[in-house]
């Protein structure tokens, strides 16, 4: 079982390298600026490529792993239950990368090489916490309520907060990178460093990625504990995260126009927060106080974060219809006044 699971872990970290060096290397070899039509169709490659990865775990998990405990429908909805709440709570980065490139100004057709290189360092950096996650989990069980009660907070606080404001100059590894290397002020191309006078510097470029970077690690201290509630299954962990990660810079490019449409997204993003953290602390609570541990079910779980996710996705459009109604009414009375 070992030497399978070894395996797993090789070929599918092979697979997502060929993958970025697929995407890299030859799409995106020469940079330009990515339309919606190109970047929903690699949406619609890499949802494909997770539902046919989602398919071979419910066909072959319990012949690859015959002592574990998983069986394969169940490690199927695992997956699938995992990555939907990873995909849908890394839409909220999208609001904050809107906002990082149009601080800092970065020409369309250099947003790819930045989030490709963010979204690199976010999968490793996203590993090591899984990995840390795990092994946390199995040493100190108590860490479930300390996950389970931030997740519910933090629930609560995103939906009781306003919009985003973005402050780069108090972000401090961005006041540290300044400090420690020159920077230039302005762009040289897609390169992060440059030469200028005889001196090496870091163009506004590498900025944005550091800004990235940074947000990155904020959101996974959110979304990585949420997948716990699902699964404590590292592989699982890993590979939902990493296909939702993945799609997230061709979500980017199909959603930066729109994303200011989606008004009720972030509370459904809390509610969901909100529900995992009550199914990680259901088991231990319920056995507490009535002497049954009681879990909600993958399934359901998997249902309610759809349903959720669904309203607040259908709501946030038709008040972006209505809103839209409104004003072109609101244009045409003034030209009926000036008729008559």
């Amino acid at each position: 079982m070992f030497d399978t699971m070894l395996w797993l872990w090789v070929g599918f970290n092979l697979f997502v390298l060929a993958m970025l060096a697929l995407d890299l290397g030859v799409f995106h070899r020469t940079a330009h600026e990515v339309s919606v039509k190109e970047a929903a169709i690699w949406s619609v490659v890499w949802i494909s490529l997770a539902m046919v990865f989602n398919l071979l775990l419910y066909l072959f998990w319990e012949r690859l792993m015959p002592g574990d405990p998983y069986r394969a429908g169940d490690a199927g909805l695992a997956f699938l239950t995992g990555y939907l709440i990873e995909k849908a709570l890394s839409i909220d980065n999208i609001f904050v990368f809107v906002l990082i490139f149009s601080y800092f100004a970065v020409p369309a057709k250099y947003q790819h090489r930045v989030l490709f290189w963010g979204i690199l360092g976010a999968l490793l950096m996203r590993a090591s916490m899984i990995f840390a996650g795990v092994e946390l989990i199995k040493r100190f069980h108590w860490v479930i309520w300390i996950f389970g009660v931030f997740l519910i907070f933090t629930g609560i606080k995103m939906a009781t907060s306003g919009d985003e404001k973005l402050e780069p100059e108090k972000n401090p590894v961005l006041q540290f990178v300044r400090r420690v290397m020159p920077v230039s002020d302005r762009y040289d191309g897609q390169k992060f460093f440059t030469v200028q006078h005889g001196v090496r510097m870091a163009t506004p470029l590498f900025l944005v990625l550091i800004m990235v970077e940074t947000t990155d690690v904020i959101f996974a201290v959110d979304s990585i504990p949420a997948i716990f509630a699902v699964t404590q299954n590292p592989f699982l962990i890993y590979t939902s995260n990493v296909f939702a990660i993945l799609g997230l810079r061709s979500l980017y490019f199909v959603l930066a126009g729109v994303v200011h449409k989606f008004h009720y997204l972030k509370l459904g993003l809390s509610v969901v927060l909100a529900f995992v953290g009550v199914k990680m602390l259901l088991p231990d609570l319920s056995e507490w106080l009535f002497g049954v541990s009681y879990k909600i079910p993958t399934a359901i779980s998997l249902g309610v974060v759809a349903a959720v996710i669904g309203v607040a996705v259908v709501a946030s459009l038709l008040r972006a219809r209505r809103l839209e109604g409104a004003d072109a009414a609101d244009q045409r009375v003034p030209e009926q006044a000036v008729v008559e």
